[in-house]
């Protein structure tokens, strides 16, 4: 169970967060799960209720009896609908803040029917915030799951690769090898719609198809109805470039990893050379990972220094570029603050960060590289390994 102690500590950074930037707040409704779970060590169907002047309640439809028993938070009060859970906080209020970027339209019609309110407003950013600053307590997961992490894609997978294999048979073989080791078997992400098995599973080519989602390399998926995983036609052929781009969670806690392989036979020059680059920009970001240091700084000063040929199918292929060198991460693998334009609040030590140059190379696919930091005094501390990746295979 998440520590008391621990519980406590995330609400009063939520409401320090709260008064300073929405000074007149007076009640928060949280009713994603995630959010849920990081306040409360739950993840039930339920609503959380913080008002600003009361003890937080987290009233459960379903189930009761199993938030009892997984958490010390230590008002936890059953509800049959919102009605229930309106009685204790009664009357109008001008503002009720929520999760504007998780909470669906019906479901708030539903919660305003019984928290009558003139407006809503988001409290999205001060939660990320909050969650953007990791706890020792949260950093002992994050170090389990990059332990997994390094073991499947540095130790693991060359064993696994053997010519005729599709890419589904790959992310199966793989998936199962990590939920064994400890993976707790999903990856979660905070953009709307998406949805992820494991990661990306790529031969060749396939690592620069076209996605829905905000990432500088791509995949081909199982099929249109679940881009998922890996295609389940493209084989592993001698002279392929593997890449695979994939999370790892343990107690909801994420990190994140890719790795390269050369199947078969040494590439060519250019390719090495390409790859060796994005390690080397890697390197580069993750000593700038200091408490102080501007996300928005550290992209400017690494994109600055890379000359007009290599800026070419970098962060992506063709017209399709990822506006970013790295990404926070926790609880799902997409949180702030981003190593990009934009985000100009400092770096806080104990953030963690997944930092991926790559760079797509026509014929071949994409090199390039990805672990997973936490910000120190030092700068950037890989938590999944320090393999510089290309891994010969065969």
């Amino acid at each position: 169970m998440t520590p008391l102690s621990e519980l406590a500590d995330r609400m009063r950074r939520f409401r320090a967060r709260m008064d300073a930037e929405n000074p007149d707040w007076r009640l928060a409704a949280v009713l994603g799960r995630i959010n849920q779970y990081y306040f409360t060590g739950t993840m039930q169907d339920a609503l959380l209720l913080v008002p600003r002047d009361a003890e937080p309640t987290l009233w459960v439809r379903r189930s009761f009896e199993r938030a009892r028993s997984e958490t010390l938070f230590p008002d936890i009060r059953p509800m049959r609908s919102f009605r229930d859970a309106a009685q204790s906080v009664p009357g109008t209020r001008e503002v009720i803040h929520f999760e504007a970027e998780v909470v669906p339209c019906a479901l708030l019609q539903r919660f305003r029917r019984h928290f009558p309110c003139k407006a809503v407003a988001p409290l999205d950013a001060q939660v990320a915030k909050v969650r953007a600053v990791k706890s020792a307590y949260e950093l002992a997961f994050l170090e389990r799951a990059g332990a997994i992490h390094r073991r499947a894609l540095e130790q693991q997978v060359p064993a696994l690769l053997r010519e005729g294999m599709s890419e589904a048979e790959l992310g199966c073989e793989l998936l199962s090898f990590m939920v064994r080791e400890g993976h707790q078997g999903l990856v979660r992400f905070g953009m709307f719609g998406a949805e992820c098995l494991l990661g990306q599973f790529t031969f060749g080519e396939s690592s620069l198809c076209p996605v829905s989602m905000d990432t500088p390399s791509g995949w081909l998926g199982l099929e249109p109805a679940a881009p998922v995983l890996g295609s389940r036609e493209r084989t592993l052929r001698k002279g392929d470039m593997v890449c695979l781009d994939i999370g790892c969670g343990v107690a909801g806690y994420h990190t994140d990893k890719t790795m390269t392989y050369a199947f078969g036979g040494a590439p060519r020059a250019d390719v090495i050379a390409d790859q060796r680059r994005c390690e080397a920009i890697q390197q580069e970001s993750a000593a700038m990972l200091r408490p102080g240091a501007l996300p928005s700084e550290i992209y400017t000063t690494i994109m600055k220094g890379l000359d007009t040929e290599f800026l070419e199918h970098f962060m992506g292929f063709n017209g399709r570029r990822a506006n970013f060198l790295g990404h926070g991460i926790g609880l799902q693998v997409d949180e702030p603050p981003a190593i990009a334009e934009g985000f100009d609040e400092p770096l806080v030590e104990g953030m963690v960060i997944a930092l991926e140059p790559k760079k797509g190379i026509p014929g071949v696919g994409m090199v390039g590289i990805e672990n997973t930091f936490v910000v120190t005094a030092r700068g950037g501390k890989s938590i999944t390994g320090n393999s510089p990746g290309l891994i010969p295979v065969g």
